[in-house]
């Protein structure tokens, strides 16, 4: 069972078989907790801090589940404790940091604590992790250049302090430089602390698959997943460098103290790979279970494939509650490849869940009640809000139809008074080559027609001149940034029309934390939230639909959703009922999911054909993230792939499924239970049953 460290409580009390790290000891006595079970995804509850047992749990070092805010400033704090501490002895800190995504939130704690509360970092030395090879320092994708850009420049840290690879030193005198650094670490006594992210191969730093646990700083080839994986920074992955300077496994593993942090769902294989797995050179990562020091912060979403997050009850007692029972049942069933009618008393004895089979003495009961609950998830359209004022927050321009266009027809089709609040412009997903298309066509247009609009031609110059001289990562002029919004206007309006909407329930808001040109944006700002509660107090909404997968490439869907959740602080309406949707990057699970909405063969093709309207990103979209695929084949094979889940849980069979987390004042919707007994009868003698071809 998951304990947690409230705030009475002391470190030493907490019953773990932890040898408390001086960080993992700091983050216990600092968040404020709660002891309950670590919530499924998106299932509400306060923040909290999750620790295991390591003698019953799979946990090979530490980890801490935390909502990442949390994760940022607890770490910001730790950070601040050491350089008072070294600063005290006499001595200063030596920082060990980290790229992308995963420390921003850590650095803008910092600066807020340098600007706010006059925090000194003057004798902080730094040392950074990695850096791409060759890359010259004021490149847009150099890490001095991003270092500068998110922290250095916002802080008193002396220029003479900071450390990072240097990515333009001549391919003879790289071994030199490496060793340098090297040295140049320990002259400084050494890394008190160092930040890590986590890649999708397990590397840290850029440790790729088969680093040895005794490498030191050196020039690497990096792995194609990590190429693939940086290729949204670059504006294609044949942009990405093929190599990199990093610290190696052993210049890490010196560091006194380790927090490893990644967040989101597609990181959560790898996390469970590096916490529960052997020590592996193919996994990096795997190699922290060895330092007496290091601490794993994850997120819900990264933790969600820990064993005792996913199967708890294979691990050790749980408690249990219908949630975590539905859950158990579920996996039961997928297990044994039985529906859930189906599983008798050995099954539950023999896969861990004797005490599951206790709580209601037989199987027959607790399958009832399992079947039911999952049966009154199932909406088809008459079940369906109709008659409501709804928006649809839609992060991207494509996001609705991707997501949600099941759904988004069958609400027009129950006469809703729909709103689709497109919240960017997506405008840095859109290649080149269609504004050369688009144009060459205003150009004709206007030559076929005799319309001589002097300032028209003239720009039309000005982009395909800014076009022929740009280069890899250069900021798109204005109005090519202006062009490739409209183009994506256009495809959304033309998407939603599919389903006979009309081009006036599409609202373009262009949050300005987008507005950037560049790939990383903005932080949310007051402007971002005050334009959202604009809409909510015009519109007045009963249903708001927003992006519940927070996986994609950028973090745009995570920042939409922040700017939502601030402006709904702020509204003085009723609070409507939000209803969270997944499909570009990930599905809702079916336990995790409150509604299940059957789709038609025909539907689904509806769906599939709004998807096509957005032509921009059909083929290659420039931003795949880690599927390869076309968006509509994504969509495709998990709206069918969660209808054939259901299916063979003994459900009525239908061709297709779209999953959603529905919330009423922040808690779940208690679904309308129905009889199945008659079902239930049924499911013992069925035969297999045609694809429903309604889903009313």
């Amino acid at each position: 069972m998951a304990r947690v460290c409230t705030a009475s409580m002391e470190a030493e009390k907490l019953d773990t078989d932890y040898a408390f790290s001086p960080l993992l000891r700091y983050s216990m006595g600092r968040i404020v907790l709660s002891c309950i079970p670590a919530p499924p995804a998106m299932r509400g509850g306060p923040s909290a801090l999750y620790f295991k047992s390591m003698a019953s749990s799979r946990e090979r070092v530490p980890v801490v589940i935390v909502e990442y805010d949390e994760i940022a400033k607890t770490i910001a704090r730790r950070i601040a404790e050491i350089i008072l501490e070294r600063r005290r002895e006499g001595g200063h800190a030596v920082l060990g940091l980290a790229t992308g995504s995963t420390p921003i939130g850590i650095y803008r704690e910092l600066i807020r604590m340098h600007r706010e509360e006059g925090f000194d970092f003057s004798d902080v030395v730094t040392f950074n992790l990695d850096e791409y090879y060759p890359m010259k320092p004021e490149s847009i994708h150099s890490y001095h250049r991003f270092m500068r850009e998110n922290l250095f420049n916002h802080i008193n840290v002396k220029p003479e302090n900071i450390h990072i690879p240097k990515g333009d030193v001549p391919r003879d005198d790289v071994e030199e430089e490496c060793e340098k650094y090297e040295a140049a670490i320990k002259k400084a006594g050494g890394i008190d602390l160092q930040i890590l992210g986590i890649g999708k191969t397990g590397h840290i730093g850029f440790n790729e698959p088969g680093s040895g646990s005794d490498s030191r700083t050196r020039r690497i080839a990096l792995d194609t997943v990590t190429r693939r994986d940086a290729a949204a920074d670059f504006f294609g992955e044949d942009n990405v460098p093929t190599e990199a300077l990093t610290m190696g496994v052993a210049s890490i593993m010196d560091a006194r103290e380790i927090a490893l942090i990644a967040t989101g769902e597609h990181k959560a294989a790898i996390i469970r790979r590096a916490v529960e797995g052997e020590p592996d050179p193919d996994v990096a990562a795997t190699y922290l279970q060895q330092h007496p020091n290091a601490v794993f912060y994850v997120d819900f979403a990264a933790a969600a494939d820990l064993t005792r997050i996913r199967t708890p009850w294979v691990v050790g007692e749980v408690k249990w509650n219908r949630e975590r029972e539905i859950d158990a049942v579920i996996w039961l069933g997928e297990t044994t490849g039985k529906s859930v009618l189906k599983l008798d008393e050995n099954d539950y004895r023999e896969h861990h869940l004797s005490a599951l089979l206790a709580r209601h003495g037989k199987a027959g009961p607790l399958n009832g009640e399992v079947f039911n609950a999952l049966i009154a998830k199932i909406r088809g359209r008459s079940k369906l809000p109709s008659g409501k004022k709804i928006i649809v927050f839609s992060p991207h321009p494509d996001d609705d139809v991707i997501s949600m266009g099941g759904m988004l027809n069958k609400l027009h089709q129950n006469k809703n008074d729909i709103i689709v609040a497109y919240q960017t412009s997506g405008n840095i997903a859109v290649f080149d080559h269609e504004v050369r298309r688009y144009a060459d066509f205003l150009r004709r247009f206007g030559n076929d027609f005799d319309i001589n609009d002097s300032t028209q031609g003239a720009l039309i110059e000005d982009v395909e001149e800014f076009l022929d001289s740009k280069k890899v990562g250069d900021i798109d002029a204005f109005p090519v940034q202006v062009m490739k919004r409209a183009i994506r206007e256009a495809e959304a309006v033309s998407g939603i029309e599919t389903f006979g909407m009309r081009r006036e329930q599409a609202r373009f808001l262009n949050l300005p934390f987008y507005q950037t040109g560049k790939v990383r944006k903005d932080p949310i700002g007051p402007e971002d939230v005050r334009i959202v509660l604009d809409l909510l107090e015009e519109q007045k909404p009963e249903l708001i639909f927003v992006a519940g997968d927070l996986s994609d490439p950028h973090g745009t869907h995570r920042m939409c959703l922040e700017a939502v959740q601030q402006a709904l602080i702020q509204y003085s309406g009723t609070a409507p009922e939000m209803w969270y949707y997944r499909g570009a990057w990930q599905e809702w699970e079916i336990a995790e999911a409150d509604v299940l909405v059957p789709l038609s063969e025909d539907e689904l093709r509806a769906k599939k054909m709004a998807i096509f309207k957005h032509q921009s990103q059909k083929d290659r979209a420039p931003f795949p993230g880690q599927d390869d695929r076309e968006f509509w084949q994504r969509v495709e094979e998990r709206n069918r792939n969660t209808a054939q889940r259901v299916d063979r849980l003994g459900l009525p069979e239908y061709f297709a499924m779209e999953a959603y987390v529905v919330r009423r004042a922040g808690a779940p919707i208690e679904p309308e239970m129905v009889s199945t007994s008659s079902l239930a009868e049924r499911e013992t003698t069925r035969s297999r049953a045609k694809p429903a071809r309604a889903a009313r």
